[in-house]
């Protein structure tokens, strides 16, 4: 700091702070040599106060929030390349977390956008029914109705007439506590059709639709129906397709022209045109509808088995192609949601006891006894009482 007169450090005001010369004006001699330099005045700590400690101080990379090596285990240098997220072992199990979700995911949304495209129609009749049994019954009608079906598909197919809308098939699927039982009803069975007199119950179909199927149904064997399904020609053609084949066993070599079925006796894996040829065969033989029945039955189980196989819903491409199929040849009654559809279709895949009803002849005319006695059974979802007597693959008593 300049002095007064400008000639340097040497005021005497700061003498106390730098020391003093050997006399005033004189030259402030060097630091080292000062005998009295500048000195740190001691802290003397309060009486009861611990000395204060200095703190640890931590590495840069903890200053800012890192964290630290465990013990143990050398630093990493600054310098060293990062590792690739896809070397991580949790990478992977995030991976496959998500790719569950996206599958489980599109095994949901695809029935309910199936489903959503579904015909529901009005089955139940008025009037006086039977009234609530236990247990669930369902009437499974395959129709012979074209409809969808263009002139070359139906040659193929071996449809005839674009016209036809008659029940093929018919079958009454009961399940509750007993065993799950199918009861096929032969077409030409006659019967009372309320208002139109006795005929075949084929006909009640395109006499008076659904509702009066199932009245007449209901009023022969007293048994009330909870729910409807039908399929058509092309319906069961696309399913089966869709699954990949399924397995028929005829026991007996089969050539039946209506149908166009040429087939060797033996299990076999069958297309969906086959199978439909299958189901429908019956100039072949000399009972006729009742050897129809029974095949028709062997072809539903085979198709429930393979609709509800792990295969078809692992298989992303099979799962949606049966999915597919299910809008354009597939109608369900009213009231039957995704679930009571997949109960049914549940249900289809296992039925202990499957047979024809009673019949009294090859004319499938019903022995009434036999037949009441069986759809007591039913009615009262005491299936396990069910004997081999009542039911039989042909309804014909053994």
């Amino acid at each position: 700091m300049a002095g007064k007169d400008g000639t340097g450090d040497d005021d005497p005001d700061y003498d106390w702070i730098y020391g003093s010369g050997s006399g005033t004006g004189s030259a402030r001699p060097p630091r080292g040599d000062d005998p009295e330099p500048t000195r740190r005045i001691p802290v003397q700590p309060r009486p009861g106060t611990p000395p204060p400690r200095r703190p640890d101080r931590l590495p840069p990379a903890q200053q800012y929030g890192a964290t630290p090596e465990p013990a143990g285990r050398p630093a990493s240098p600054s310098w060293a390349p990062r590792t690739s997220r896809w070397k991580r072992p949790r990478t992977y199990v995030r991976l496959v977390v998500l790719l569950l979700v996206v599958w489980l995911a599109f095994l949901v949304a695809v029935p309910l956008f199936t489903w959503s495209k579904v015909d529901k129609v009005a089955f139940e009749p008025k009037g006086d029914r039977p009234a609530d049994q236990p247990g669930t019954t369902y009437l499974l009608v395959g129709s012979d109705s074209r409809a969808g079906l263009s002139p070359a598909e139906r040659r193929k197919l071996h449809t005839g007439n674009a016209a036809s809308e008659l029940t093929d098939t018919m079958m009454l699927l009961h399940t509750g506590d007993g065993p799950t039982t199918l009861v096929s009803i032969p077409r030409d069975s006659p019967l009372d059709i309320p208002g139109h007199g006795v005929s075949k119950v084929n006909s009640a179909f395109s006499k008076g639709g659904i509702p009066l199927l199932v009245q007449t149904l209901e009023k022969a064997t007293g048994v009330r129906i909870d729910g409807y399904v039908e399929i058509g020609f092309g319906g069961l053609v696309g399913v089966v397709d869709a699954v990949g084949g399924i397995e028929i066993c005829p026991k007996r070599n089969i050539r039946d022209k209506p149908s166009g079925l040429n087939v060797k006796k033996g299990c076999q894996e069958v297309d969906g045109a086959t199978a439909l040829a299958y189901a429908r065969a019956r100039k072949y033989s000399p009972i006729s509808d009742l050897a129809r029945v029974q095949q028709q039955r062997e072809v539903v189980a085979a198709v429930g088995k393979k609709v509800l196989s792990p295969w078809s819903v692992a298989n992303p491409v099979r799962y949606w192609r049966l999915n597919a199929a299910v809008p354009d040849f597939f109608r369900f009654g009213e009231g039957m949601g995704p679930w009571g559809a997949a109960q049914w279709a549940l249900a289809m895949t296992d039925t202990p006891k499957s047979c024809t009803v009673p019949l009294a002849g090859a004319d499938a005319s019903w022995d009434r006894k036999r037949a009441g006695q069986l759809f007591d059974i039913i009615a009262e979802d005491r299936t396990d009482d069910i004997t081999p007597q009542l039911c039989t693959a042909t309804g014909l008593a053994d």
